[in-house]
């Protein structure tokens, strides 16, 4: 266990940007609910992010565009209840922020009421004007360009973005509009190693990669993708560091062959009455 965790101080958004060029990398990871959260800070990340990822892996969802303002705001909440130390970044769902007087309402909630110290949005040029409406009210805000899964429409998918010229600039110019418009730091997914890494010498936020390569000033990963959660279909950036999910179903087996077998629970796993107190209730 790091070692890290053992001061509260929380880390703050100034402090996460100063930590670009820094020889330890950020360390991000996704969380959804208290117990995780916990876990999450005693092994020392540096931020927590409670992305709309939380639809297709905690929710049921069939995709993160299914995701509400009020299914993210309510586990941001439970996030923040459980933490200290990490910086909470609170995703802002689809169409959450299509104008700046959408984006400063939903984005509010997430601070006042979920407790986040800062909100997440997808899109690079488009909506840099959203990122600076935040930013000029307060409110920082992490960007994110690459693939955006709340675009797989138009993407056609989970696709890596910026592979060829066109896209490659598109990814550039987002990034550095987002820069422009005051974000502190920026997600880069699925997006070329040798892009990644450019565009991290070049920024001057901190790059926090998924999918990107090893160049990034950070690194961010769906929890449930580390602890083998979708191990029958693993992106590629991802990596099992413990197969947890197969834990979990040995342990609920075990459980079901007990209590059908009749050997769990016993009686030692229950209370007693006081004495004398059965052989004076009334049954009838």
């Amino acid at each position: 266990m790091a070692a890290a965790h053992a001061e509260a101080v929380p880390l703050t958004v100034p402090a996460f940007r100063a930590r670009k060029g820094s020889r330890a990398p950020l360390v991000c990871v996704t969380a959804y609910d208290a117990p995780f959260a916990r876990l999450a800070e005693a092994a020392g990340v540096d931020a927590i992010l409670v992305g709309d990822s939380l639809g297709p892996n905690v929710l049921g969802y069939d995709s993160e565009i299914r995701v509400s303002v009020a299914d993210i705001v309510h586990h941001t909440a439970a996030v923040a209840r459980a933490i200290r130390r990490p910086l909470l970044i609170a995703d802002m769902p689809f169409m959450s922020y299509a104008t700046p007087a959408e984006a400063l309402r939903h984005a509010a909630r997430m601070i006042q009421v979920g407790g986040a110290a800062a909100v997440k949005l997808e899109g690079g040029l488009a909506v840099a004007p959203i990122t600076a409406a935040l930013v000029e009210h307060g409110i920082p805000v992490m960007a994110h360009v690459g693939l955006t899964p709340q675009s797989i429409h138009t993407l056609g998918g989970y696709k890596v973005q910026g592979h060829d010229l066109a896209g490659a600039q598109r990814v550039v110019d987002g990034a550095r509009a987002q820069a422009e418009a005051g974000a502190f730091g920026i997600v880069l997914e699925a997006v070329p190693v040798r892009l990644a890494e450019r565009l991290t010498a070049v920024l001057p936020i901190p790059t926090i990669g998924i999918g990107a390569g090893p160049h990034c000033d950070g690194q961010i990963q769906v929890l449930y993708d580390l602890l083998g959660f979708r191990a029958e279909r693993q992106p590629r950036h991802a990596k099992v560091f413990a197969d947890v999910a197969s834990t979990v179903e040995a342990a609920l087996g075990g459980y079901v062959d007990e209590v059908r077998r009749a050997t769990f629970p016993t009686e030692d796993h229950g209370f007693k009455l006081q004495r004398g107190v059965l052989d004076q209730l009334k049954f009838d």
